[in-house]
């Protein structure tokens, strides 16, 4: 049952259980999945590989147009960015050593860049967190091979090293699992802020811990000031980025200081627009690529199908709270929040 209230819809369930709960049980993931795929090789029995460009996955639809190792080079050494640009880049230092994130969109690759041009010395990963096999017929395409071959191209480009992470337990075990179980008791929380927290910045860190790199640097719209002082008082300070729009700090909030210490966002100091810009005067093969929306792990896929795949639907009853009223029908409380508007199913709107 679901009770409407203005704008917010209650909803909980008149059964204890829903019958058509899905088993929770993890997947077993190995680290170079048997999906016919030969896209990696593994390097010292670590999570880390390297990725090679042959591969046996699904057609791609990526259109990554590599020039040769001479037009790259003429290009790259060529373009030289606004020192503006370079603000949240610690430019100025001694050379210092960082691992950026990319994920072959357009902000991460813009990232790396002015990092390069900062005078930095960079090592990319791409951090492989979602494949699992029994959600392999959502996807029409494999969902990390176009962005894969777009971080590989851009990489290759500035003669960056590209290593790809596998967290896929770690994404499963502390991200996904969390959120099913805490959608199945009425609550939702957001799955991007965990990842930020469990994967990105906690399970990949302990991933590289033994690799001394002075920072590690990704492509979110935040900047993080470094202020002076001893072990003691020296803190971190996580500001609003000058894209306000497209502001994440919402998403980095549960950082801690530790993490935040360790953290560079080149793009903090920029705007959407001068993003876009720099990546068509870098002549980036992903410039014209869209920006990705929704859930992180689930790319294309829909978040209602993901959750019907994992908790099932157990149909109830919508009611204005007021009133009492009959309004309509639900798939189940799981597939709302409070606020929401759309996807109630009903024609005259809350």
């Amino acid at each position: 049952m679901a009770l409407l209230q203005g704008t917010r819809a209650l909803c909980f369930s008149v059964h204890a259980k829903c019958p058509c709960y899905l088993s929770l049980k993890t997947p077993k993931h190995s680290l170079v999945h048997a999906v016919n795929i030969s896209l990696f090789r593994q390097i010292k029995k670590s999570r880390i590989v390297t990725p090679i460009l042959s591969h046996k996955c699904r057609a791609s639809s990526a259109t990554a147009t590599v020039n040769s190792s001479e037009q790259q080079s003429a290009r790259v050494s060529q373009w030289k960015p606004d020192e503006r640009y370079l603000k949240c880049c610690v430019p100025g230092k001694e050379k210092l050593k960082v691992a950026v994130l990319v994920s072959g969109g357009v902000d991460s690759s813009v990232a790396l860049r002015l990092l390069c041009a900062a005078g930095h010395s960079c090592t990319a990963f791409y951090l492989k967190i979602w494949f699992q096999d029994d959600f392999e017929n959502f996807w029409s395409a494999c969902p990390w091979d176009e962005d894969l071959t777009y971080a590989k191209a851009v990489c290759d480009e500035v003669g960056v090293d590209l290593q790809v992470v596998h967290l896929s337990d770690e994404y499963w075990n502390n991200v996904v699992s969390y959120v099913i179980s805490e959608y199945r008791s009425g609550r939702t929380p957001n799955p991007d802020v965990l990842c930020n927290t469990r994967i990105k910045f906690g399970s990949f860190l302990d991933v590289i811990k033994e690799i001394d790199f002075d920072y590690i640097a990704s492509g979110h719209y935040a900047h993080v000031e470094h202020r002076s002082g001893d072990a003691q008082t020296k803190i971190s300070v996580l500001h609003l980025s000058a894209d306000k729009i497209k502001d994440q700090t919402y998403f980095l909030c549960h950082l801690s200081q530790d993490q935040l210490r360790r953290l560079l966002f080149p793009l903090g100091c920029m705007s959407k627009q001068e993003v876009r810009k720099l990546a068509a005067e870098m002549g980036l093969p992903n410039k014209d690529r869209k920006d990705s929306q929704g859930i992180c792990f689930l790319g294309k896929v829909k978040f209602s199908e993901f959750v019907a795949k994992h908790i099932g639907e157990m149909e109830g009853i919508l009611l204005e709270a007021e009133t009492g009223d009959f309004l309509g029908k639900h798939r189940g409380f799981w597939f709302y929040t409070i606020g929401q508007r759309q996807g109630l199913r009903l024609p005259g709107g809350p």
